[in-house]
């Protein structure tokens, strides 16, 4: 599948620190895209340092993107993998949120109308649970994301949202992504929430479920929504989530 770059997010005038520019990574398709994989790295709570590719947080998302590459751009799924301006969230200025905004708008321009699927680690998804109320959007998945009582959920209203969190995770809350996970119960069109037993924050511990819940659970959607025949890729998802839509949390 081909791979291209886009970076023409302009800088804020007046930031602290260096001008830095958004990134897009994009592993198109092979032939028609019938959906798009949007993918969001982690980073710090407060920082204008600009992202580079050698950070830890954006290259800690690259084997989930090749793997949706390889599984799911055969059958006509894009993978646009963001590189943040900023390492930090902020404050109100929820700068990756503006990034994320940005993204969704080229994939918009791009692909008008086809399905998106969002997955974020930590910052990254809080970040995609807050821009998932972007109209494209049909799946969210976070990975030990940043949240608080006040996180909203009506962002998620009508989506389908995979949380994953580990127990002994020390940089954010997994009682808070539960506690996410049982007011967005009702609001979205389903909720699964899944506690994996002695992982910690950087997904170090059992990778492979990590991967797997992820990816499969987007492949998933993503052939439920176009009728592309990825079930040999969701074969694990469904093996490992056997009872989901019926409790919560799923601890594994």
């Amino acid at each position: 599948m081909a791979k291209r770059k886009l970076d023409d997010r302009e800088p804020e005038a007046g930031r602290p620190g260096p001008a830095a520019k958004a990134v897009l990574s994009i592993a198109d398709a092979a032939g028609e895209t019938r959906g798009v994989a949007l993918v969001l790295h982690g980073g710090r709570a407060d920082s204008y340092d600009p992202v580079r590719g050698r950070h830890l947080s954006p290259a800690r998302m690259l084997p989930f993107a090749r793997a949706l590459n390889r599984q799911g751009g055969p059958h006509g799924l894009a993978v646009w993998t963001l590189r943040n301006r900023y390492r930090g969230w902020n404050g109100e200025d929820m700068s990756p949120v503006q990034d994320a905004r940005w993204a969704l708008s080229r994939i918009g321009q791009e692909h008008p109308g086809v399905p998106v699927y969002l997955l974020g680690h930590s910052m990254g998804g809080l970040t995609a649970l807050c821009v998932a109320d972007d109209p494209q959007v049909e799946v969210v998945v976070a990975l030990a994301p940043w949240l608080n009582h006040k996180t909203p959920v009506q962002p998620v209203a009508d989506r389908r949202v995979l949380i994953v969190h580990g127990t002994e995770d020390r940089w954010t809350s997994p009682s808070n992504s539960l506690d996410y996970a049982r007011r967005a119960d009702g609001v979205a069109a389903s909720v699964e929430y899944v506690s994996l037993t002695g992982a910690g924050h950087f997904m170090f511990r059992r990778v492979a479920l990590w991967n797997s819940l992820a990816d499969d659970f987007i492949l998933d959607a993503f052939g439920e929504s176009t009728g592309a025949d990825v079930s040999g890729a969701t074969d694990a998802l469904r093996s490992i989530l056997p009872a989901a839509g019926t409790r919560m949390p799923v601890v594994l």
